[in-house]
C-alpha cells in the first residue's frame, strides 16, 4: 500500500527500532508506548484490518501470533497483553493490521 507507514517500515523505507523479523512478520518498538514494553507486530503483507482478512491469511495471522510468543520469550516476559483494534471506533489509527504486545505494568480491564 503506497501511503501506509507500516508498509514503509516493513520495506525498510522508514526506520524503526526492530525487535523481531522473519520472512512474513515484523515487530518494532512503538513510538508512543503505553507500557514499559510496547511492541507493534505486523504482517509484512498489507491487510487493512482484521475484518478484511481472508481465508488465505489464516496461516499468516497464526505466524503473527506465534511471533508474539517468541518475542515475549526473547524479552523474558511471562505476563503480557496482546491487542488488536479493528477500525477507527475501536482505536485503530493505522490502517494496517497490527498487534500491540504490552507488558511491564499491571493491565486493567477494561483497558483505557
Amino acid at each position: 500500500m503506497e501511503n501506509c507507514i507500516f508498509c514503509k517500515i516493513a520495506s525498510g523505507e522508514v526506520e524503526s527500532r526492530i525487535v523481531y523479523e522473519d520472512d512474513n512478520v515484523l515487530a518494532f518498538k512503538d513510538l508512543n508506548p503505553q507500557a514499559p514494553t510496547h511492541i507493534l507486530i505486523i504482517p509484512k503483507k498489507h491487510i487493512a484490518r482484521l475484518s478484511e482478512s481472508g481465508e488465505e491469511d489464516i496461516k499468516l495471522l497464526g505466524e503473527v501470533q506465534h511471533a508474539a510468543a517468541k518475542i515475549a520469550k526473547q524479552l523474558g516476559l511471562t505476563d503480557f497483553r496482546l491487542v488488536t483494534n479493528n477500525g477507527k471506533g475501536a482505536g485503530q489509527t493505522v490502517d494496517h493490521i497490527h498487534y500491540h504486545l504490552l507488558s511491564g505494568r499491571r493491565m486493567l480491564w477494561p483497558p483505557g
